[in-house]
């Protein structure tokens, strides 16, 4: 590659260095590909005002990572605090994408139940749609959250739902076809699952009883599966870094967003286990769980990381 083709490639990266951050993994990832720029210049433009110029960066990252070299006290602290939240407020657009997929795929899961009957049984197993219709005739529609032993129930549904979460993240490497693949399946299982309840006229039923659980797990499926996205997007879109520096920063955040997604995971678990099958609860205790669920959920993943993106002009839309 010429110098000029080189220098034009990453002067905007260069650029943006410059710009003070106190945030110790993106110095970290600053100065790694400084290093990695300076060993390029060097090896083919080992006498320019290029490899003077990089590394008057890297050294000056290199003075500061060492002049701070002690560890903030605070880390596990700041990180639900502050990088999570501007990790979320990174990959916002991402987040909506995610939503607005899945929201069509529960779409379509709805429409095609609707009009063939049969598109349940091949979704959901013949095996669980009679189960479920004998339990609607017995008038207890609800009746699948009661059948098992509560405490191996939670245990099971919270390690099923964090491996479900981890293989559509991993799944985006495929170009984001596999996390979308991961999205559709489970919005045609939901969509169709919901139809079958609305048909019996137990659509309102369904919303009080099974988003109980559902809000935290079904929002939790959607964030990881924004996650498997941002993967996907940076290994299709590199912009000014190469593709192997792109796909792990992205695959760096994607890690920290299910590290935050596992305590969701577990609560929903144990909604899904100890609570969901007391369908005899009051209508205000549902609505009171459904509520705080959505709250949670809009405010940690969606309102906050806009008020902490706002404090750091510097972090970049994705």
């Amino acid at each position: 590659m010429r110098e000029g083709q080189f220098i034009k490639q990453n002067i905007e990266r260069w650029k943006g260095y410059q710009e003070p951050t106190n945030d110790p993994d993106e110095v970290a990832k600053r100065f790694t590909y400084l290093v990695e720029d300076l060993s390029y210049a060097k090896t083919f433009y080992p006498f320019s005002n290029t490899v003077r110029y990089i590394n008057g960066m890297a050294s000056s990252i290199y003075l500061s990572i060492y002049r701070n070299k002690k560890e903030k006290k605070h880390r596990v602290i700041t990180f639900w605090t502050t990088e999570m939240p501007l990790i979320m407020y990174k990959h916002r657009r991402t987040l909506l994408f995610s939503l607005l997929f899945f929201i069509v795929f529960v779409a379509i899961g709805a429409l095609s139940a609707a009009n063939d009957q049969n598109f349940i049984r091949s979704v959901m197993g013949d095996e669980y749609v009679d189960m479920t219709e004998r339990n609607i005739l017995n008038g207890d529609p609800f009746g699948v959250y009661k059948m098992h032993e509560p405490i191996m129930m939670f245990v099971y549904i919270a390690l099923n739902n964090i491996k479900v979460a981890m293989i559509s993240i991993a799944f985006g490497m495929l170009a984001t076809v596999g996390t979308l693949y991961f999205m559709f399946t489970n919005g045609l299982m939901l969509g169709s699952f919901e139809y079958m309840f609305y048909h019996h006229g137990l659509g309102k039923g369904f919303i009080l009883t099974v988003f109980i659980h559902g809000t935290l797990e079904i929002s939790a499926l959607v964030i990881a599966g924004a996650a498997g996205m941002a993967i996907g997007n940076a290994i299709l879109f590199p912009k000014t870094y190469t593709r192997m520096q792109s796909f792990m920063m992205a695959a760096k955040d994607a890690v920290k967003i299910m590290v935050s997604l596992v305590p969701v995971f577990i609560v929903a678990a144990f909604f899904e286990s100890f609570v969901t099958r007391h369908t005899e609860m009051p209508i205000w205790i549902n609505l009171i769980i459904l509520t705080t669920s959505g709250a949670f959920i809009l405010w940690y993943y969606v309102l906050y990381p806009i008020i902490c993106g706002k404090k750091q002009k510097d972090v970049p839309k994705v």
